[in-house]
């Protein structure tokens, strides 16, 4: 588990999107529920999920290369290599960011985004 507390219990946030809902991650889940604390977000909720951003920019940066990737291959080191450009404190930076994402949408009562 990458994400550990001080008590030693791992976060896991899961959003119900469908891949999330399949037998194979449900039954995953399962097994190892014991290991981590749910954290469960509104279905289709970006403002809470930090990898969204994440997302957004590493394609950026993909998109910006001076010729675009032609094969899968090209795609996952034109990603390895975005995602190497980021700075050390980069990942941690997002992770810090969720108290305020929490407290928002808990300020602005939203559900879930269509």
């Amino acid at each position: 588990m990458a994400i550990v507390d001080s008590d030693e219990f791992g976060q896991f946030q899961e959003d119900s999107a469908t891949p999330h809902t399949s037998r194979l991650a449900t039954k995953w889940l399962q097994e190892h529920f014991s290991n981590f604390r749910q954290f469960h977000c509104p279905p289709k909720s970006p403002g809470m999920n930090i990898i969204e951003p994440i997302w957004v920019a590493l394609q950026c940066a993909v998109q910006k290369r001076s010729s675009p990737p032609g094969t899968p291959m090209d795609l996952r080191i034109a990603l390895q290599d975005s995602w190497c450009e980021k700075p050390p404190g980069y990942l941690q930076t997002l992770v810090d960011t969720m108290p305020n994402r929490v407290a928002s949408l808990l300020c602005a009562r939203i559900g879930p985004k269509r």
